[in-house]
Formats: structure tokens, C-alpha cells, sequence
């Protein structure tokens, strides 16, 4: 019996046709699994494009004439004139007229004492020294009355009107007289004292700035007690205020005194303060402390700031670069830290930080020692740097700089 070739047909088209669309439906699945990916790529990419990089970086020393650091120290910025401003007498404390930060003058008045005790003791002593000046008036007048008596009864004495007692009595009127004008000009002098100390002791009350400076500490309140001497516990203030002349920082670092043959008078310092580790601060050794400390084996160093600055504070720590001087040599080439040289089969290069950004920089580098490279082209000195780069950095990156 013949096939019938129709029906075959039929019968294959309606097996294959479930299989096709099987077959698109799976191609569809892995185009939106490919497109999800893509999409998962580009939002990462963008968020680690768009996203700073933190990073670590160190300054290139700039090229100079042959200077070098022979030693390096750590230390503290000091004020020289420092001082803790407190009232020459007891008492309780007034007013206030200042803040902390505040810059006062030499003189100024900080604070004023409770003065109704004073103000009534140099009442009494003006009116002690008002009474010994008319106690002294009414002697004067007495005399002068004693001494013309005298002179009448000499006339009289010598045309024998009188007796000479009468004589003698006249004379040692006189010289009584005389005796408590003295007393009198001394009980004056005395009262006059009185109302001097009276009126410094009102002046004591006033609490004055000793010398032109900026206050740091603001110690005491109204209605508390201040003494000079420490009394009544805790309820007593020993200060009202500590002042700092600015004008006398200055930095002490303690040296080893294994190296402080390295260390001589005037020699030149690059200072750099803990707050801003890429601001370089020149100054100058001003005089080592002829003493070591025994515990610490260290020997006490003062440096003079070449030039101050509002920035540098009180008690900041800080890093000196004691420098050599040499008068000959070529001029040495800017360093630069070794974990910043980036090497490849090409060349070495750095990235260097502008404006929150990074860019590569090829260099050339020279000899190397301490783990800084003296770079012959590709930087100047002063550039920032980024240390031990990481992978993803790329031309144009944020960055964002942590500390070391």
C-alpha cells in the first residue's frame, strides 16, 4: 500500500513547529540576561568612575643648592611669654570683659573685684588725711600767735616790764609748738599714705592685661572668689585668664643626644606642622639647652621661626628637617618618594594630584637612597604625589586624600 506522502508532511510540520518556537523563546532569555550584564558593567563602571579614590600622598622635595637634611626630630610649637593673669588681692569677682580668643593690649583691663570694701577704706582714709591737714592748720596758727607773745615779751624783758619767767614761759610755748607742728606734718604724711595705699588698693581691683597677647583660657565667672594664693578648696580661682604673646612662638623638639653633634647655632630648618603636612615652614636653630635629660637621653633644641603665621598655634605638633649647608656642589635634583614610581616595560611615571584629580606624569629618574629617587625630568619639586597608586586609578580620577 503506497504511503501517503501528504500526510507525512503534515505530520513533520507539526512536530517541528513546538520545537522553533522553543528555541526562540530560549534565545530571548539569554539576549535579556546579556543586556542585564551589560547594564550591571556600565553602572559599576560609572559609580567607580564617578567616585573618588582615597589615596596617600607625599610632597617632591624641590631642588636646591646642594642643601640636605642631616637629621630629623619631632616637637611642639611654645610660646616663650606665656602667663596665667590673677589678682593681687582676694575678693569676689565683679565683671568679666573677655572672651577666649580675644587679643587684648598691655594695660587693658580683663576683669574688675567687688570694690564697696575699698571704696569705703579710701573713704575713711580721705577723710583721716582731711582732719591731720586741719590738726596741722590749727598748730601753725597757734605757733605763729606763740612766737609773736615771745617777741613782745623780749621788748618787755629788756625794759625790765616783766619778769624773766614770763620770758621763759613764752619761749617754751614756742618750742611745744613747734614740737607738734612737726607731729601734725608727720601724722599728715601718714595720712596721706593711707589714702595712696587706699586708692592702689582700689586699683587692684582692677585685673590687667600684663602684656599684649591673645587669651586662651577664660578661667573665672562673676560672683566667684579669686585670690592670689591658693585658699577655700575648690571655691577659690587662683586665675582669671591665660595670655599668649604670639609674637614669642617658637618650636622645641627633644634631639638624641647620640646626634646633636649635627645640631649647631643658626642653622637653617624646614619645618612641617602635623595640621598641614604640605606646608613648609622655614626657620632657624635659635640655641641648644646646655643640659640633657638623663631619662630620655635627649638633648632640648629651640627653633626661631623665620616667619610667623596666624596658622601656627600653641602646643601643635611638629616634624624639623635639620639642614646641611654646603657653599659648593651642583644643584641637587627634586626627590621623590620611591612607592609613588609607577615602573612599566615602558618607562616609570607618577600620578600626580591637581585640583582633587590625578594625572600621569612620565619621569626620569636618577640615583636613589632612603627610599626617595632624585627625579632628572618630568617634575619640578612641590608637586603632590599619590603613594603605592592603586590599580583603578585612571587620567582625570577623583581622588580623596587620607592620612598616612
Amino acid at each position: 500500500m503506497p504511503l501517503d506522502q501528504e500526510a507525512l508532511a503534515s505530520l513533520r510540520r507539526g512536530s517541528a513547529g513546538p520545537t522553533r518556537v522553543e528555541g526562540r523563546r530560549w534565545s530571548r532569555k539569554a539576549l535579556l540576561a546579556v543586556v542585564a550584564a551589560a547594564v550591571v558593567a556600565a553602572v559599576v563602571l560609572w559609580r567607580m568612575a564617578g567616585s573618588a579614590v582615597p589615596v596617600k600622598t607625599a610632597l617632591v622635595e624641590a631642588a636646591g643648592s646642594g642643601d640636605g637634611a642631616v637629621l630629623n626630630a619631632s616637637g611642639y610649637v611654645v610660646a616663650r611669654r606665656l602667663a596665667t593673669v590673677s589678682s593681687k588681692v582676694t575678693g569676689r569677682i565683679g565683671e568679666v570683659l573677655f572672651e577666649e580668643g580675644a587679643s587684648v593690649k598691655e594695660g587693658q583691663v580683663l576683669a574688675r573685684l567687688d570694690p564697696a570694701t575699698a571704696r569705703a577704706e579710701y573713704v575713711v582714709a580721705t577723710r583721716s588725711l582731711e582732719a591731720a591737714r586741719r590738726s596741722l592748720r590749727e598748730i601753725e596758727v597757734r605757733l605763729a600767735d606763740a612766737e609773736r607773745t615771745l617777741a613782745r615779751n623780749r621788748t618787755l624783758v629788756q625794759q625790765r616790764l616783766v619778769a624773766q619767767s614770763v620770758l621763759d614761759g613764752s619761749e617754751a610755748d614756742v618750742a611745744a609748738l613747734r614740737a607738734r607742728l612737726e607731729a601734725a606734718r608727720a601724722d599728715v604724711g601718714v595720712a596721706d599714705g593711707q589714702v595712696g595705699l587706699s586708692r592702689q588698693s582700689l586699683d587692684d581691683l582692677e585685673i590687667r592685661a600684663p602684656f599684649a597677647g591673645v587669651v586662651i583660657s577664660k578661667d573665672a565667672q562673676p560672683g566667684e572668689t579669686v585670690s592670689p594664693i591658693s585658699a577655700g578648696g575648690g571655691f577659690t580661682r587662683t586665675g582669671i585668664a591665660t595670655i599668649v604673646d604670639m609674637d614669642s612662638r617658637e618650636i622645641e623638639v627633644d634631639v638624641n643626644e647620640a646626634y646633636i653633634n649635627r645640631v649647631h647655632d643658626d642653622q637653617r630648618v624646614e619645618a612641617i606642622l602635623d595640621a598641614y603636612p604640605e606646608w613648609r615652614i622655614p626657620g632657624h636653630v635659635i640655641s641648644i639647652v646646655p643640659t640633657a635629660d638623663r631619662q630620655k637621653a635627649t638633648v632640648r633644641v629651640r627653633i626661631a621661626f623665620d616667619q610667623l603665621d596666624p596658622r601656627i598655634l600653641p602646643d601643635m605638633g611638629i616634624k624639623v628637617r635639620f639642614l646641611e649647608e654646603q657653599s659648593a656642589g651642583p644643584p641637587s635634583a627634586p626627590q621623590v618618594d620611591e612607592r609613588a614610581v609607577v615602573r612599566e616595560e615602558n618607562g616609570t611615571s607618577v600620578w600626580v594630584v591637581r585640583d582633587g584629580k590625578v594625572e600621569r606624569r612620565a619621569v626620569t629618574l636618577g640615583a636613589s637612597s632612603d627610599g626617595r629617587a632624585a627625579v632628572t625630568e618630568g617634575l619640578s619639586g612641590g608637586e603632590s604625589v599619590v603613594l603605592d597608586p592603586p590599580r583603578r586609578l585612571r587620567e582625570g580620577s577623583p581622588v580623596e586624600l587620607v592620612a598616612k
